[in-house]
């Protein structure tokens, strides 16, 4: 295997820098290159050593500082030498072609982590979490993410998977011995532990739509009539005046959106035009964009104008509330600052029809605001699967989905009492669907799609 080199730290110029090297000639080039008062090549596994690397021709790059990790005690599983020096992009450079001119191979996205996998330092599903790691964005990504590379959904599948390999083997055995009619796994407990495998299986799939949301982030669509308050909601949402706001009805156009952390969850907040019948076209288009933006959604705020709350409640109803079937709806009463506190049971039974949550705010004085933040937090349902194993990755899930269908066949084949060699080949896809999660069966193709997502240097 080649020895390969990159830089892990981000491009451009900063205070250091770090470049990787790792493979079975890493300890040999990078002490070729670096002058210190140790050879590299004596130096232990994880020792640091100052000194400058100089390039062939005699003249010093940089003074650096050096990192020897041995084999098999490093992150790829192969010697590794991490090379800190000042963040200069020409240093970097420099060290780089160094590197290169002295027979490494510049490394591919993903290509150390791809290495650590193939070398048994850690299953596909902590290599994956490795990027999720990298790339999150919030408290709660963070959370799922160093929980997965820590092991938590491997040690969820190998439970799963050892559990059904023992079966497996079972029926196997009683293959042999079929001219004899005997039977080593007993059915009554395999039954028992499918359905187990299923309850455990079918929650971690449920699990999916929220661990995509912690990922990827909340959709909350923000709408509502024309000058109702939604952009002045959207701006106290976000912090910071994103959206234009103005008396004049039809303001907004267009879908305007933007994120924001609430109590360590990633929100993606979404204004939109005001629902009302125009003849603008322009307007118009702004207006299917609102309903594509429900459509999207996972939360829904209706934000409701309480100083004209006798106009259009029907009209606006059938608008909004059928396009939230299997969302989350919240009415949101606003500019309550202007009504008095008698007007307020009453506007809220005018809408006691609609099954929903109701805050009330006002949005220009920021009352309400953190009642309504509670609320979006309780309505998106994340703190469900809060301690649980959580999917986070549209690979595992399909192959989950595969699973349960296969145990589901298993199932149906004992009731029926169908022959152990068709309950086996089921069970046998029922193992290599969770087997390609972890990476105990996987394809070269799957690996390049994976790895190939990661940055450069990791």
């Amino acid at each position: 295997m080649s020895t390969i080199c990159a830089i892990s730290t981000p491009a451009g110029t900063g205070g250091i820098a770090v470049i990787r090297v790792s493979g079975p000639d890493a300890v040999t080039v990078c002490g070729n290159l670096f002058h210190g008062k140790k050879n590299l090549a004596d130096c232990k596994s994880h020792t640091v050593h100052y000194g400058t690397i100089t390039i062939p021709e005699g003249s010093d790059i940089d003074d650096c500082v050096i990192t020897v990790f041995r084999a098999p005690r490093s992150f790829t599983g192969e010697d590794t030498v991490e090379i800190a020096c000042h963040g200069s992009v020409y240093i970097q450079q420099s060290i780089i072609k160094a590197l290169l001119d002295a027979g490494c191979a510049m490394a591919q996205p993903g290509e150390f982590t791809q290495r650590a996998f193939l070398n048994g330092k850690m299953d596909l599903t902590k290599a994956e979490a490795v990027a999720d790691l990298i790339a999150s964005t919030s408290a709660a990504a963070h959370k799922v993410a160093l929980n997965q590379m820590r092991g938590g959904f491997s040690k969820e599948l190998g439970e799963l998977r050892g559990k059904l390999l023992d079966f497996t083997s079972l029926l196997e055995l009683e293959l042999d011995f079929s001219e004899e009619d005997v039977e080593f796994a007993n059915r009554r407990q395999m039954t028992e532990l499918l359905n187990t495998i299923q309850e455990r299986i079918g929650r971690l799939i449920k699990s999916f739509d929220a661990g995509n949301a912690i990922k990827n982030g909340i959709g909350v669509a923000i709408v509502g009539e024309t000058n109702a308050g939604k952009s002045t909601l959207l701006n106290l949402l976000l912090g910071e005046e994103k959206a234009i706001v103005s008396d004049i009805h039809g303001t907004t156009r267009d879908t305007i959106e933007d994120t924001a952390v609430l109590d360590g969850y990633l929100f993606r907040f979404i204004d939109t035009a005001g629902i009302r019948e125009t003849s603008d076209a322009i307007e118009n288009i702004g207006i299917k964009r609102s309903y594509g933006a429900i459509e999207k959604a996972d939360v829904v705020l209706w934000i409701i104008d309480s100083t004209s709350i006798n106009e259009h409640i029907d009209w606006m109803a059938s608008r909004i509330v059928p396009r939230c079937e299997g969302k989350q709806l919240i009415l949101v009463f606003n500019k309550t600052d202007l009504i008095s506190g008698d007007e307020i049971p009453v506007m809220e039974n005018l809408f006691a029809d609609i099954d929903a949550p109701h805050v009330i705010i006002s949005a220009k004085q920021g009352t309400g605001i953190e009642e309504l933040k509670k609320q979006i937090l309780k309505s998106a349902h994340i703190n469900d699967y809060a301690g649980d194993v959580v999917v986070t990755n549209m690979r595992h899930y399909e192959a989950l989905t595969t699973a349960l269908s296969a145990t589901l066949r298993v199932k149906q084949g004992l009731a029926d009492g169908i022959s152990s060699e068709f309950i086996a080949m089921d069970l046998h896809d029922c193992l290599d669907a969770i087997g390609s999660i972890t990476g105990q069966i996987y394809s070269q193709d799957v690996l390049n799609n994976i790895f190939s997502k990661f940055c450069i240097g990791k």
